[in-house]
């Protein structure tokens, strides 16, 4: 039978023991009575194992000790053994054990490889290694926006270190990063004569597709994975149900939408027909409602090298080559808001995880109280003046 460890935490004298002569309690010399460190503090780790650490004075050790325990109250404890551990090598061991689509894998790698402490013991982590990474991500330089992407991701590997007590206290708290533009300034929102020229210019093979992403707000991914029989034509609306998206060595995946992207779309009757007419042209050879909507090589459908060559024709013959895909779901955000739209109807329709999300993204383009003030006022004031024939005052007046 194993013996059980001595669970106690104290600080003892390893070079003097108590015994028993006579009845009475007297201390004698060790068998380590002059050699080595003297005093000796143990605790007992979240995983039921003693830890030692030896001191020349006992001051110390009992220090060492209060602080410890005061870890393990306070939830800040870092096991030693595990504390030592290099940034690579718990990313390595942590990320095998996560449950991630292909792009979060692939974000992930690129945030981690990119660090400046990767054989940096966790324990050992500080502020300052987190500012020198950024720094040189500036300095890269790197746009603001993809600083704070890899920041964050890597910020998820330090919580889930700290969960693990593997690190103490987070060094990326309280870290300073590049200063973003304004959502209001940054965001490009095509006019309506650029996106009516973008669908004439895309032509008969692409216009429905411009078509998707102006006037349902579909993403790249979302429009290209969509099958004849994902267009509800009575009841007009769209379902989208799967994206598309390239995986490593060039193969193609069709999976799930991002999270809470997975949605029914009203469409308008201009769209509707739009798609008619490019079923009628190039999908009227079969009945099967799962064939794809812009077929490609094989069995896939169009993915984000097929459809990005066609964008830049268009956006090129209409000399808009400013205009990213992506600015026709702005368009469509802002042809919801602009209709009086509420933040959870606009949410749903662009499929936003949170209705947090499109307040981040698209508040400036809703009218603020001000706005709103004035704009009742003046009905009220219309109204009233209208009800009493009230006579405005002009020059002429007596």
């Amino acid at each position: 039978m194993t013996p059980k460890r001595n669970r106690r935490a104290g600080v003892e004298d390893l070079w003097w023991k108590t015994v028993k002569v006579g009845g009475k309690e007297t201390k004698v010399e060790s068998k380590l009575h002059g050699t080595g460190k003297r005093w000796r503090a143990r605790y007992v780790d979240d995983d039921s194992h003693e830890r030692t650490q030896r001191f020349d004075r006992k001051v110390d050790a009992q220090k060492w000790l209060d602080d410890i325990v005061a870890s393990q109250v306070t939830g800040s404890y870092v096991d030693p053994v595990r504390g030592k551990v290099t940034f690579t090598s718990f990313y390595k061991e942590w990320s095998s054990r996560q449950v991630w689509v292909p792009g979060t894998v692939k974000a992930m790698n690129l945030a981690a490889g990119s660090v400046t402490f990767p054989t940096v013991a966790m324990a050992e982590l500080r502020p300052s290694h987190l500012e020198t990474w950024v720094k040189a991500m500036q300095d890269k330089p790197l746009a603001p926006g993809t600083i704070k992407t890899r920041f964050n991701n890597v910020r998820s590997v330090l919580r889930a270190a700290k969960r693990d007590k593997v690190l103490g206290e987070d060094p990326s708290e309280r870290i300073t990063l590049p200063r973003r533009r304004r959502a209001d300034a940054a965001m490009v929102i095509p006019t309506t004569q650029q996106v009516g020229a973008l669908i004439t210019e895309a032509g008969i093979e692409f216009d429905a597709f411009v078509g998707l992403c102006a006037f349902a707000g579909l993403r790249l991914g979302e429009a290209a994975a969509l099958q004849v029989g994902d267009i509800d034509f009575l009841r007009r609306e769209i379902n989208v149900e799967r994206q598309v998206q390239r995986a490593n060595g060039h193969t193609i995946e069709i999976r799930a939408p991002k999270y809470g992207s997975e949605r029914t779309i009203p469409v308008p009757d201009g769209l509707l027909k739009l798609l008619s007419l490019h079923i009628a042209h190039w999908r009227h050879d079969s009945k099967d409602p799962t064939r794809w909507l812009f077929p490609g090589e094989g069995k896939h459908p169009w993915h984000q090298n097929s459809v990005g060559y066609r964008w830049r024709a268009a956006r090129k013959g209409i000399g808009a080559e400013h205009l990213h895909l992506h600015h026709l779901r702005h368009f469509y955000a802002s042809g919801l808001i602009a209709a009086g739209c509420d933040v959870v109807t606009v949410q749903r329709a662009l499929g936003h995880s949170s209705a947090t999300v499109t307040l981040n993204t698209y508040s400036h383009l809703w009218p603020d109280a001000d706005d709103k003030t004035r704009k009742a006022a003046d009905a009220l004031f219309k109204s009233s003046t209208e009800s009493t024939a009230y006579p405005l005052r002009t020059e002429g007046a007596k």
